[in-house]
């Protein structure tokens, strides 16, 4: 009585008699939606890999993997910072460096040499203190850093040469089963055999671990899509709905980006520079070529934030607030009209208490959200807080050019692109053209249920097809299946008009008020 799965017996060509159990799978598959938070961040940073993108679903994960905030431009953390501000949770990092980047190192006795397990000035803080081990004549080495539990090794005995070989052995293999090597340095012998000394040992009076930031620009952080790929290109296959390159504003490397985004379903969040004018930007804008959905360019009117880390007020970009609050918005939302948290002013509004407080005229937005740049200012038409006043990507086309547009067709192609691949490698036939609609039908009906398709007027919002009349046999025949699919989504109101007809001549037509109790 054998138990097998469908498709691996063949049923007409059975000789001996007996019971044959298939296992027959589900027929119609259902798909999950893919996320839609996660937001991939590129900049300079103390401390962490390089070019490797790092999961960050907090700032005590950003400290721990790539150290404290640097009030400096690019510097990603302020990014991270700022999007976690509006709600963002769930971050791809990957820092980038100049190239002249080095890490702290230090010589203990001639005997040992520590090494800093990442680049970076962070390294330079790391402290060893050795003392005696819990057991008899042994030693325990405690390695430090600020912000970090310690690391501790416990217990290493031997003399001379061997007890700086068992050092380094658990230092860089572990000591045991509950302490694994070390994840923040990375111990040489030297091939001395001087006496442990019991006492404190500080990084900071070694070799200097260098951040390599000086010199990074846009160019670098866009990087290289050559394996192994730097900068921007280290964000392929990493499930990012949205993108930035912490303050990259040069105008040149706009185009690079905006082909990544369309490449890879990701919004990439542009910035102009600093202190720019209206004219300016639109002329740049359309001198960078850029007019597409897979982007949003935000005006260089940059952003005063209170960094906590080093206690001041800094000009920043505004890229991480937009980012990290469309991160926290459904994709069919746009970020129109939605509070950003932590600004206390702009260039062009200035700051509180600065005498220069001024607002975007609508001629100005006019000219801007007409380019496709978009701003953040105050107020909002719900009111007098801080927001983005248009919700724009920086298409001229206004049947895509919204937040809404981009989100929600990534998403819906993202998905897909995840799900629908089961399909192929399986035979062409009619069940399998209804399964394929099955599975369509059922993710579509879901974002209906959910909020995320609808229809002002009630009617299905979608319709898919998937049978004999787009699969002739002519196409078949060669191993083409096609679904076509059609999703009308949800439009934002944008110009909300109310007509008001007052006066001592007008009639008022007699309307019935229902009150429920």
């Amino acid at each position: 009585m054998p138990i097998v799965q469908q498709g691996a017996l063949n049923t007409t060509a059975l000789i001996v008699p007996d019971l044959y159990v298939q296992i027959v799978p589900p027929q119609s598959l259902l798909m999950n939606g893919v996320p839609t938070d996660v937001m991939g961040v590129v900049g300079t940073a103390s401390w962490g890999p390089v070019g490797e993108p790092t999961i960050i679903g907090s700032m005590s994960d950003y400290a721990a993997s790539f150290g404290p905030v640097m009030a400096r431009k690019y510097d990603m953390g302020t990014q991270v910072a700022t999007a976690v501000q509006q709600g963002a949770a769930n971050f791809r990092c990957v820092r980038v460096t100049d190239g002249t980047d080095t890490a702290a190192s230090l010589g203990v006795l001639g005997a040992i040499t520590f090494t800093a397990m990442y680049t970076g000035s962070l390294g330079n803080r790391l402290s060893l203190t050795f003392s005696p081990g819990s057991a008899a004549n042994s030693w325990r080495l405690t390695i430090a850093m600020p912000g970090l539990s310690p690391e501790i090794f416990d217990n290493i005995t031997g003399t001379g040469l061997a007890f700086w070989t068992n050092l380094a052995n658990a230092v860089n293999n572990g000591n045991g089963a509950l302490r694994g090597p070390s994840q923040l340095v990375v111990a040489g012998g030297l091939g001395g055999t001087a006496t442990p000394v019991a006492g404190v040992f500080l990084f900071a009076s070694g070799n200097p671990g260098l951040d390599g930031a000086t010199g990074v620009n846009a160019a670098m952080l866009v990087g290289s899509d050559a394996l192994p790929r730097a900068g921007m290109y280290a964000l392929r296959g990493q499930g990012c709905a949205i993108a930035l390159l912490a303050d990259a504003d040069n105008s040149t490397q706009w185009s690079v980006q905006t082909q990544f985004g369309l490449s890879e379903s990701v919004y990439m969040i542009l910035t102009g520079p600093a202190g720019d004018t209206i004219a300016n930007a639109v002329k740049v804008k359309a001198q960078a070529g850029i007019d597409s959905y897979a982007a949003k360019l935000m005006f260089g009117d940059w952003v005063y934030w209170f960094d906590q880390a080093n206690a001041m007020t800094r000009l920043v970009s505004p890229q991480g607030f937009v980012a990290g609050r469309l991160a926290n918005l459904s994709p069919e939302q746009s970020s129109l009209n939605k509070p950003l948290y932590g600004v206390i002013g702009t260039q062009k509004s200035g700051q509180p208490g600065g005498g220069t407080v001024t607002t975007y005229a609508s001629a100005d937005l006019a000219v801007l959200l007409g380019a496709g740049v978009d701003v953040i200012a105050n107020p909002q038409p719900g009111g007098a807080y801080w927001g983005v006043r248009g919700g724009h990507n920086s298409s001229s086309n206004a049947a895509v050019n919204g937040d809404n547009y981009t989100r929600l067709t990534n998403y819906i192609a993202a998905t897909l692109s995840a799900g629908m691949g089961q399909y192929v490698g399986r035979v062409v036939n009619a069940t399998l053209f209804q399964n394929i609609r099955g599975t369509l039908l059922a993710f579509l009906n879901g974002l209906l249920a959910q909020g995320l398709l609808g229809s002002a007027d009630g009617s299905l919002p979608f319709a898919v097809v998937c049978d004999a009349s787009n699969n002739p046999a002519s196409r078949t025949a060669l191993g083409y299946v096609q679904a076509d699919v059609q999703v009308r989504y949800q439009a934002i109101n944008e110009k909300f008009i109310v007509n008001v007809q007052g006066g001592q001549t007008v009639q008022v037509s007699a309307q019935t008020v229902s009150v429920t109790n």
